[in-house]
């Protein structure tokens, strides 16, 4: 095959210093990364070492008398992530639409709800937490409000893109029928993106569980306000009853949210 056709084989010598470049650029850049973290293999394996010792102190794992606690601390975190997702998927729904090229055809006001999008989404969910602490005061109501805010900027892009990859048959056939604008979103749209919506929705409240404990560390409530506190004090055998606690609820919310995303769709499929 070579031989019968080499135009097809040979790599034009600008396309080999391309890729020359590239690979070139990204290794200086990691050395440059390494040189100005002190990247040291020594310290790593130092370390590593400590966190042998560190782990030893965790076991065996203990609720030290507050298992009761913990399990409400556990459900205020689940009650964070399922009301934060539940609000900013509520937001995002009606803004989605607003932000796709087959449903407003002009590109200033598309632009203008994406825009709006990009910012809300840059900041991460633990500066929202920080910015609603200091609004609303500590306590999981700043946390699900952190969490609504950080998910309508990345669900409103998710769901906006949904709706543009939608298929367009049954809303041109409304429209060819006689139907308006509006007609065409609400039977045509709305019915073939729902199923993809929700599969993306379950999928960050599973995320959100995680992102509900790391805000808890800063005063957001849940379960993460428990894991500081018990880290400063060295009560590792306790933090390590904690970590199995979230580590069992994420694979026991994992393995629900799999099924009924692949249920959706299915649906969507069908």
């Amino acid at each position: 095959m070579r031989a019968r056709y080499p135009e097809v084989f040979r790599i034009p010598l600008s396309a080999r210093l391309a890729v020359l470049g590239t690979v070139a650029g990204v290794v200086g850049l990691a050395v440059f990364a390494m040189v100005r973290l002190d990247f040291s293999l020594a310290r790593i394996v130092h370390g590593l070492h400590r966190l042998g010792a560190f782990a030893g102190l965790m076991l065996p794992p203990s609720a030290g008398g507050r298992f009761w606690d913990f399990v409400h601390a556990l459900g205020e975190t689940l009650a964070i992530a399922f009301l934060g997702t539940l609000a900013a998927a509520l937001l995002a729904f009606p803004i989605a639409f607003l932000a796709a090229r087959n449903v407003v055809p002009n590109p200033f006001a598309r632009f203008a709800v994406r825009r709006g999008l990009d910012v809300i989404r840059s900041v991460d969910v633990l500066i929202w937490a920080l910015v609603w602490i200091n609004v609303v005061g500590l306590g999981p109501f700043a946390g699900a409000l952190a969490i609504a805010c950080a998910d309508f900027g990345a669900l409103g892009k998710l769901f906006s893109e949904a709706v543009e990859a939608a298929d367009r048959g049954p809303g041109e056939g409304i429209a060819a029928a006689g139907g308006s604008g509006l007609h065409r979103v609400r039977f045509g749209l709305v019915p073939a993106v729902l199923p993809v919506l929700g599969g993306q929705v379950l999928y960050y409240f599973e995320s959100n569980t995680r992102s509900a404990t790391i805000i808890g560390i800063v005063g957001a409530g849940g379960i993460g306000q428990y894991l500081t506190e018990l880290i400063r004090v060295l009560e590792l055998q306790q933090v390590a009853f904690l970590v199995l606690m979230i580590l069992a609820t994420v694979a026991a919310i994992d393995a629900v949210s799999g099924r009924l995303r692949r249920a959706l769709i299915g649906e969507a499929g069908r």
